[in-house]
């Protein structure tokens, strides 16, 4: 199984791991059945949060092992470039050629969510994640693991 993690649950491997062990327990993303992937989009959040918050060498050290465990995704392909295209599309509520469910309205997503979301999609990834901003593609476009913490 692939498992492609939203750079929220990134944070807590560093910040808060013990909110983390269920997930892990039930789910082993990091066993030799499974592949963990991350965005391209989601190290460059780290780096960026880690700079923000003036994380020390103990926390870079640790965000640079936890980086290394993962399978990191680039964006490069004009699938990639179709997907994100269409999920953007859906989330306005403007898809012409998808069914939306009753009392669907609008999401506004940010733009590097809808890369993560893009990246999930392609790889076939169940996407890890601690919020919300993910649950009107579950289903659709993505398969969607909600961490509650």
């Amino acid at each position: 199984m692939n498992y492609l993690l939203d750079t929220n649950i990134l944070v807590y491997y560093i910040t808060r791991p013990a909110l983390l062990t269920d997930f892990e327990h039930e789910f082993q993303p990091f066993s030799n059945q499974n592949v963990a992937l991350i965005s391209v989009v989601t190290e460059a959040e780290m780096r960026s949060i880690a700079i923000q918050r003036g994380w020390g060498s103990r926390k870079i050290k640790k965000l640079e092992s936890l980086l290394r465990q993962f399978l990191r995704v680039p964006i490069q392909s004009e699938r990639q470039i179709k997907v994100y295209a269409e999920i953007d599309a859906y989330s306005k509520h403007k898809h012409p050629e998808l069914d939306y469910p009753p009392g669907y309205t609008s999401n506004t997503m940010h733009k590097n969510d809808l890369w993560i979301a893009t990246t999930a999609h392609i790889t076939n990834s169940k996407l890890v994640t601690a919020d919300g901003d993910f649950d009107h593609l579950k289903d659709v476009f993505i398969d969607l693991i909600k961490i509650k913490v």
